[in-house]
């Protein structure tokens, strides 16, 4: 790691703030002795390893989505490891059971296909569906029509295979506790009749729990009621976003500025290659000291380095004009951006680097051609 000050960064780069980093884990941490709950750091959503060492002072494991991330969180975090896949790979499932606490199947093909690799120390879960959406988006929306992500009522057996210990459920994206309460109430009328045969739930991610807004006391209070409803079950929440909100940035540098129109600069970044959720839902990040387009006296449409027509990040306003080295603060991308982050049309991954409560910022991270070539051969 290399101390280097903010001019010094190499761009584009993300910046995790450890200071900002550390208040969410402590919030977290605190939530958990409460309402006697655990919490599971989600890799889907935040898996920036160099800061495990942190993390893991305050969280007990990590939820998976397949091996390799299962892998990560063995190495580099310990605790705990749980792991869910929409449907597990027979060359990686051996692998998974010899890694792995909690199992978490997706549907009855699926257990039925791997009973017998199980190993005793593995716990195994199913997947449900609570069929009750309360997410706008479809791209994000677990419980959409024809969803794959769970097992619905009307598909269980009237017995539970003996081998079930746990369910697992996610149905929420980026919501408050009022949306919980809402998915909670649904799960409890459609599988309550089974929690006598189970050790655990899972009530999987979504959970916005760091936001300023975020009703903490009424999830500790929701958590608890249902710890004396079933108290037999222990209690497990994977937020990922809540662990990586507002914890840092993605520094970038205007390249160039041209007009048809109106003024775009042209960023070494890319919503393509570094942010795909503005292209996807669309979402808007912030940009620091930026408004809305016209509120501000120069309006500049921040466009990405690819060959993609489409690659554009948004059109935003400013108190000066923008000149070529000028850079550009987008906030909050250091949780379900870094971890979706691609080198199409040759773009180097941006840089990693972690700014330390002392304010030395340690670059964690490079990406060159040789990253490129890797990803490729």
């Amino acid at each position: 790691m290399v101390d280097l000050n903010f001019k010094k960064l190499p761009s584009p780069c993300f910046v995790c703030e450890e200071e900002k980093l550390e208040k969410n884990l402590i919030l977290l941490g605190k939530i958990q002795k409460e309402a006697d709950v655990t919490i599971l750091l989600a890799l889907k959503g935040f898996a920036m390893y160099s800061t495990f060492e942190l993390c893991k002072k305050y969280l007990k494991g990590c939820c998976a989505s397949g091996l390799n991330e299962a892998l990560l969180a063995q190495k580099e975090f310990g605790g705990e490891v749980h792991t869910y896949s929409p449907a597990f790979k027979p060359d990686e499932f051996e692998k998974i059971t010899e890694i792995s606490n909690h199992i978490i199947f997706n549907s009855f093909n699926q257990l039925e296909k791997y009973k017998n690799q199980i190993k005793p120390h593995n716990s195994i879960g199913i997947r449900v569906n609570p069929e009750c959406s309360t997410v706008d988006i479809d791209l994000y929306n677990p419980c959409g029509m024809h969803s794959r992500l769970g097992i619905i009522k009307n598909q269980f057996p009237k017995k539970l295979p003996s081998i079930i210990e746990g369910f697992h459920f996610h149905a929420l994206c980026e919501q408050d506790v009022d949306a919980l309460q809402l998915v909670l109430d649904k799960f409890e009328n459609n599988f309550s009749h089974f929690f006598h045969n189970l050790k655990w739930v899972n009530f999987g991610g979504g959970h916005h729990i760091t936001r300023k807004d975020y009703n903490t006391k009424k999830l500790i209070t929701l958590l608890q009621n249902f710890k004396q409803k079933y108290p037999h079950l222990e209690i497990y929440l994977e937020p990922g976003e809540a662990i990586g909100w507002q914890t840092g940035y993605l520094e970038a540098t205007v390249l160039d500025i041209v007009e048809n129109g109106m003024k775009i600069a042209i960023l070494d970044t890319s919503a393509e290659c570094h942010m795909p959720d503005t292209l996807a839902m669309p979402y808007r990040p912030d940009i620091r000291d930026a408004e809305i387009p016209f509120k501000k006296k120069y309006t500049y449409k921040l466009a990405g380095n690819t060959c993609l027509a489409g690659d554009i990040i948004g059109d935003y306003s400013f108190d000066r004009q923008l000149m070529i080295g000028d850079k550009i603060i987008l906030e909050d991308m250091i949780h379900y951006t870094m971890v979706k982050t691609t080198t199409f049309n040759g773009i180097n991954l941006p840089s990693i680097a972690i700014k330390q409560k002392n304010n030395e910022i340690n670059l964690i991270r490079y990406y060159s051609y040789e990253s490129y070539k890797d990803r490729l051969s």
